[in-house]
């Protein structure tokens, strides 16, 4: 069946389709201001708070080593937590969709 301009954005405008927006949106959008804020917390604390993050924890490793490390360690928890998040409550609303868009309904 050719793309039917129409269609798209009857889909486009359908409740269904609102939902699969929120759903990705409530959970992008504060996990997104979450890990900006992290990130600048770590930034500030590295420009105005030296001695706090040049403290030793164990031999040569400080705080500031420990959290530019948990950088990298959120960044993957959120990467998996997304997968998660989106094959539970984004992908089959968006197969749904996709499925009654194929079949002309």
């Amino acid at each position: 069946m050719p793309a039917q301009p129409d269609r798209f954005t009857e889909v486009q405008t359908g409740a269904e389709f609102a939902q699969l927006r929120r759903a990705h949106r409530s959970f992008a959008f504060p996990v997104t201001a979450a890990f900006i804020a992290w990130y600048l917390l770590y930034v500030l604390l590295s420009n105005y708070a030296g001695g706090f993050m040049s403290t030793e924890l164990v031999g040569n490793i400080n705080v500031a080593l420990v959290l530019g490390l948990a950088q990298f360690l959120t960044t993957f928890l959120i990467a998996w937590w997304y997968a998660r998040h989106a094959a539970t409550q984004i992908d089959p609303r968006a197969e749904a969709i996709r499925a009654r868009m194929e079949a002309g309904e």
